[in-house]
């Protein structure tokens, strides 16, 4: 076994005792109950193994809160198992995501003992370490690099690495000052915006306020001590809210839970230096999700709807912010209803409508794919298709600059969308900011090589003109125009850099 390495400020070296190796069986144990739980089927003789094999390759390590190191593995299969919904491939990589650093074991060596699988996910995490911020920017952006490499060839890869991030924020505590502000923001610039592309809502949510607390730490303590008394409210609210719309469900037939939510002190941070607004004007502080079930997948729309209807029928509704994403999910799959109605004591609370499918989409994104599907079946996911796609054109052509190739990523893969209209009402995702060439190359190489202008509501815009979401373009071509160098400076996405770049050649 390799010596245990004493730069990585997470671990230090003490003797175990028996009580902390019993309570590391129990969080197997524990590990094992979550599995049995789950719909997936049991292998629980190969998860016993990677356990083992973890245990004897971590022996006599600690982090720096003091506890067994093994005791991070365990806790990251734990959310891989219980917070991701992932099955015993991705459970085995993530108790053996450190054993390569830490031993003279192979890839091929996990691959004979385990499977191709567990062996594909534990390489591609252990090829991704370090932090994207200082002296070692170049390095850390090769490592993205790799993360998108390998993303490409196993998704589960960054749903591990995930994984792994979430509880080392969780864990924050036993670093330095400095340590825990610098995890912080580049879990702000990227992970947490990579959570939110991969549709890991509540690992988005938690990145984002573990990190505000840190980064900001006096504007989290004012947002919260104002949500302490929403909260006293949000129970007593949310019963009369919903008690005439209960009534109605049940005279419809409806099978559904309720659940509500107060928005998290991040996402309201972001929203009122957005739109430059006191705490008190944010309106959907409140939320109610109605989940109901649906055995007919074809029915999902119109009972969203219905839901939505008797709704409206009970409370005003705030004509401004009726979010529909049942037809046209966003680029995750997240599919949903929101409405947003003034309810009890003149309060605003926004509802979202889902079937229960549509809800595990929302909490889990792409790693949801992993559960509706058959254990060897291949991915017929559009939205994880768009996603790879978008990854190959980052890769195809990367930035040399380490910070311009991150920002890239940022750009591209992390951005909000905006949704375009064609004059065939074809829909088209693109990131915000987008201009109209990225328009004119994302639709075919020839219109955007020979585009001249965009026209949106019968008015020319120039090529460099930024869409905004609901626009119905129109790309104007000329045969005689050629591509330019410069337009270089008005591609905003990978896809019509590369493409221009090929064309110039």
């Amino acid at each position: 076994m390799k010596d245990i390495c004493l730069i990585d400020p997470f671990f230090c070296p003490l003797d175990e005792t028996e009580e902390e190796l019993r309570m590391a069986d129990k969080a197997f144990n524990d590990l094992i109950t979550a599995y049995y739980n789950s719909p997936h089927r049991r292998k629980i003789e190969i998860i016993t193994r990677a356990y083992n094999l973890a245990k004897k390759v971590h022996k006599g390590r600690r982090r720096l809160n003091g506890e067994l190191f093994i005791m991070h593995p365990l806790a990251v299969a734990r959310i891989v198992i219980s917070e991701l919904g992932l099955g015993s491939t991705s459970i085995c990589a993530a108790l053996l995501h450190e054993v390569l650093r830490e031993s003279d074991l192979t890839g091929s060596d996990l691959e004979r003992m385990f499977n191709p699988g567990v062996a594909r996910i534990v390489e591609g995490v252990h090829k991704i370490s370090g932090g994207i911020f200082g002296d070692k920017a170049s390095v850390e952006a090769e490592n993205f690099k790799r993360l998108l490499l390998s993303m490409a060839t196993d998704f589960r890869v960054v749903l591990v690495k995930m994984a792994d991030r979430l509880d080392n924020m969780r864990t924050l505590d036993a670093l330095r000052k400095e340590k825990q502000n610098k995890i912080s923001r580049e879990t702000l610039y990227l992970y947490a915006p990579l959570a939110e592309r991969l549709g890991l809502f509540s690992l988005k949510r938690e990145f984002e306020d573990i990190a505000f607390s840190r980064e900001y730490p006096d504007d989290y303590r004012f947002i919260q001590d104002k949500l302490k008394i929403s909260r006293k409210d949000v129970d007593s609210v949310t019963s009369r809210f919903m008690e005439p719309i209960i009534t109605e469900l049940d005279k419809a037939g409806f099978k559904y839970v309720v659940k509500s939510r107060i928005k998290s002190p991040y996402s309201i941070f972001n929203k009122m230096k957005k739109k430059n607004i006191p705490f008190e004007e944010i309106y959907d502080i409140y939320a109610v999700r109605i989940i109901f079930e649906n055995e007919n997948e074809e029915e999902e729309v119109d009972r969203c709807r219905e839901i939505h209807k008797i709704i409206a029928s009970i409370y005003p509704v705030h004509a401004d912010r009726l979010r529909d994403w049942t037809e046209h999910p966003k680029a995750t799959g997240y599919r949903a209803l929101h409405t947003t109605v003034l309810g009890p004591d003149e309060k605003w609370v926004e509802a979202q409508i889902r079937s229960k499918k549509m809800d595990d989409i929302a909490e889990l994104g792409y790693a949801a794919h992993w559960k509706y599907k058959a254990p060897d079946e291949k991915n017929d996911s559009p939205a994880l298709d768009s996603l790879m796609n978008t990854v190959k054109d980052i890769l195809e052509h990367p930035e040399p600059d380490a910070l311009d190739f991150l920002e890239t990523i940022r750009l591209n893969l992390l951005a909000s969308e905006i949704f375009v209209l064609t004059p065939a009402d074809d829909i088209m995702r693109l990131p915000a900011g987008s201009t109209v060439l990225d328009l004119a190359f994302a639709i075919h190489s020839e219109l955007g090589i020979h585009c001249i202008a965009g026209k949106i509501d019968h008015r020319l815009v120039p090529l460099s003109y930024n869409l905004n979401s609901g626009d119905r373009v129109e790309i104007i071509t000329s045969k005689s125009q050629k591509p330019r160098p410069e337009w270089i400076n008005f591609c905003r996405t990978a896809k019509a850099r590369n493409k221009l770049r090929k064309a110039l050649l």
